[in-house]
């Protein structure tokens, strides 16, 4: 095995950091592109974890790894703006569940779009294998968890 130069590893880093960050802008604009206006990405990793059915304020705060109090004026915005609303939890007679709007999970389809787009750009540049190859090696090195917006 040949060892990597540190060189090689920042050229390395670099180029991921800026191929999550242009995937980051291009599904950001698809979704205003697709009329969903006063959003920043930072909701859009908000929306993966309230998607599935629901968080709390909490436990959105552990997803994207801020405080309580910043979970719970993010969650003030996406109610505000329509993307979410608050009911009472199921389990738990003390606590709200959040969970998307009928507009917010359209804004996921949204989003869902725009990453396809994203990726159809990639399969014109090194072909359908060559992207199904990158997934495969991706996913073998991805930490489990979350994913977060670098703050």
């Amino acid at each position: 095995m040949v060892p990597v130069q540190n060189s090689e590893a920042m050229t390395l880093s670099a180029t991921l950091l800026a191929v999550a960050g242009d995937l980051t802008r291009r599904i950001h604009d698809g979704v205003v592109a697709r009329g969903f206006e006063g959003l920043r990405p930072a909701h859009g990793f908000a929306f993966t974890r309230l998607a599935p059915g629901g968080a709390t304020a909490t436990d959105l705060a552990v997803h994207l790894g801020v405080t309580k109090q910043a979970a719970s004026q993010l969650v003030d915005e996406l109610v505000r703006k329509g993307y979410a609303e608050r009911r009472p939890h199921p389990d738990d007679a003390r606590a709200r569940l959040v969970v998307l709007t009928d507009r917010g999970l359209a804004c996921t389809r949204a989003a869902e779009e725009a990453a396809a787009e994203a990726v159809r750009a990639w399969v014109a540049v090194l072909g359908e294998t060559e992207v199904g190859v990158l997934r495969e090696n991706l996913l073998r090195i991805a930490p489990r968890g979350p994913v977060r917006p670098a703050w």
